[in-house]
């Protein structure tokens, strides 16, 4: 069974940055498996941010090319997410999400999931 641990979450002002990290089990973090970062507030619907499959291609949503980056670190089964210049409405429980084969930029395709971090941007 995968497993996903997110980490690297927390408050920040408007402008600032912060580095998610995320540890996968060595199956997880193989060729095969596409993974990515999505979030979600309460009461609404999860939200796909970042991807990045086992060519180390990555896809954005559009809310946040240019400030976000997504990466990996085959050799220490981790996903990273580094978010620049945030601003208040990405505030949200942050997920990291793997499936084996492709990727697609929707939450429903993946299924296995971290436990989430959370990240708070204020004003």
């Amino acid at each position: 069974q995968v497993h996903l641990v997110e980490s690297g979450g927390g408050s920040v002002q408007a402008g600032g940055s912060l580095r998610l990290s995320c540890v996968a089990s060595e199956t997880a973090s193989d060729s095969s498996y596409c993974m990515g970062w999505f979030r979600q507030l309460p009461g609404e619907e999860r939200e796909e941010v970042a991807l990045i499959d086992s060519l180390g291609t990555t896809t954005y949503a559009d809310s946040v090319k240019g400030r976000f980056t997504v990466s990996k670190d085959k050799a220490k089964n981790q996903l990273f997410l580094q978010m620049d210049d945030l601003k208040p409405e990405d505030s949200a429980m942050y997920y990291c999400a793997a499936r084996a084969g492709a990727c697609y930029l929707a939450a429903d395709w993946y299924n296995i999931w971290g436990q989430g971090t959370q990240v708070t941007v204020s004003s």
